[in-house]
């Protein structure tokens, strides 16, 4: 299924305001299409003039039209004319009549998207809402106020006045719908509506009287709890309360948190009053709060075995150098680095929220810690690395750091031994593995066997064990390149647990 920009950029139409745009008015597509009780379909022009829907929206409240998809499908014959009527005028165009939509008594709105810039207004898409007539009864008060809010929405959409691209989008989660609670204010910011919802979230967090007929600015003052310092979202909520400057936010009292989301309404510019949506999110910001806490208590938990993995490295280096045996300080040198590199992915996870690290920072790093064992050995290493290794989970990034270090070390400490020479790795990320090859210019493995020490016993158990991967060390022969003679280390590591 294509996406709403995937749609839009296929035209060839649209410049990015456009698209912009109508991702906004699509983004507020659930919003109008509870108000109006009704389906909502966004339509784009085609190269052929036809139009084809790019977003659809059913109601949460009533019965859907729709029940199979038509995003994708271009605009039927019974509404052709009436969408490129509004396409074309700017104007709103409502049905005549009812229609039948697959025997069911319909009523279709057409309305231009409209948007307004410093060079004038272009129409650059149609909206149409799709009210199913078979369900209709005596309106309630607050069916009557959602349809008024909705028609003035749609006549906002028409003039360009609506979405206003400076309003601030808001936090997605927990964010106020129309049947979460709404409230209807006048020009002067006088409530002259209330949902059910809507006046128990205020009474929630204090306010015990009808809240219609009260100015919502001043209901705000009340709940606000004068004893504290407020915030500079708090000191200037009644202002915002007034309905004057499209506005999200959250207000907090009492120990309960409710989510506002202001909507200024105008016509041709004139103020109309505003729609307050609201909604209370108290569970959901406290598990937010919990999950931030527990992510600090991670990351510190990281930053403390980061320190203590420092500390006994720096302790291992201490050691190695009040050694007098040259075996013995080169164990502990070898400890100390390893020991070092694993320091390194808790460094990397101790700075991010995400328990992934870029593992090829992480790895430039780790090649530092090689130089300074090529130094203290009079070897002069070139390393140069080529490829990405991209964004690998913990349990992943640690035994490979640690296995990389061994390897390249090795490269270093006995294919170059004591000369100037180069190091090279190659990784290729792909979707299901990793595929990473060390070489050097040294000369090559001692007859053909691989070693059977400590650090060739780490490396094994690490990628093989701990990764599921495989190893493979070969001699470098027949090639042209500046690597022959030399060892290459070809590691292969499955990943198909990790996204890319």
């Amino acid at each position: 299924m294509s996406t709403l920009s995937d749609l839009l950029t296929s035209q060839d139409r649209l410049s990015e305001k456009d698209i912009e745009w109508i991702h906004r008015v699509h983004g507020d597509g659930q919003l109008l299409a509870d108000l109006a009780s009704a389906d909502i379909v966004i339509w784009g022009q085609t190269s052929d003039d036809s139009f084809r829907a790019v977003g659809h929206i059913r109601p949460s409240g009533s019965a859907t039209l729709f029940y199979r998809d038509i995003v994708g499908e271009k605009v039927r014959p019974q509404w052709q004319s009436q969408v490129r009527e509004a396409f074309r005028t700017g104007e709103i165009v409502d049905s005549s009549s009812p229609e039948w939509f697959e025997e069911t008594p319909t009523r279709v709105k057409a309305v231009p998207i409209v948007r307004r810039d410093d060079d004038g207004t272009s129409v650059i898409g149609v909206l149409t809402r799709h009210t199913n007539l078979s369900e209709v009864r005596a309106p309630s008060r607050q069916q009557l106020t959602f349809d008024e809010c909705a028609n003035a929405i749609f006549g906002m959409i028409a003039t360009g006045d609506y979405p206003d691209m400076t309003a601030p989008m808001g936090p997605r989660r927990g964010a106020p719908r129309a049947a979460d609670g709404m409230i209807r204010l006048d020009v002067d910011g006088v409530v002259t509506f209330a949902s059910p919802n809507g006046l128990s979230a205020f009474n929630r967090i204090g306010f015990v009287d009808e809240l219609e007929g009260e100015t919502l600015s001043d209901v705000a003052r009340q709940i606000m709890p004068p004893e504290r310092d407020a915030s500079a979202d708090e000191a200037s909520l009644p202002v915002l309360l007034t309905g004057r400057t499209p506005w999200r936010s959250d207000i907090q009292a009492r120990g309960v948190t409710v989510a506002l989301r202001i909507i200024p309404m105008r016509d041709h510019g004139e103020r109309l009053g505003a729609v307050v949506l609201c909604r209370d999110v108290s569970e959901l910001r406290n598990q937010e709060q919990e999950l931030l806490t527990k992510d600090a208590t991670i990351r510190e938990i990281h930053h403390r075995v980061k320190n203590n993995l420092q500390t006994v490295a720096s302790l291992l280096r201490i050691q190695a150098r009040r050694t007098a045996s040259d075996e013995a300080r080169e164990s502990l040198l070898q400890a100390m680095q390893r020991v070092a590199a694993i320091a390194v992915v808790h460094d990397t996870l101790s700075e991010g929220l995400s328990q992934k690290v870029d593992f090829d920072a992480v790895f430039a790093r780790v090649l530092r810690l090689v130089a300074e064992v090529a130094a203290a050995q009079n070897t002069v290493a070139h390393t140069r690395t080529t490829g990405t290794f991209g964004t690998l989970p913990s349990e992943y990034a640690t035994p490979l750091a640690l296995a990389l270090t061994e390897i390249v070390t090795n490269a270093v400490e006995h294919g170059l031994a004591g000369r100037e020479g180069e190091v090279e790795i190659v990784a290729e990320r792909g979707d299901e593995e990793l595929l990473v090859r060390v070489r050097d210019t040294g000369g090559g493995l001692p007859e053909g066997q691989v070693g059977r020490g400590l650090g060739t016993q780490i490396v094994r158990t690490l990628i093989q064990g701990e990764l599921s991967g495989s190893i493979e060390w070969r001699q470098i022969s027949g090639s042209d390149s500046v690597f022959d003679g030399g060892t290459e280390v070809a590691i292969d590591i499955p990943l198909r647990w990790v996204k890319p």
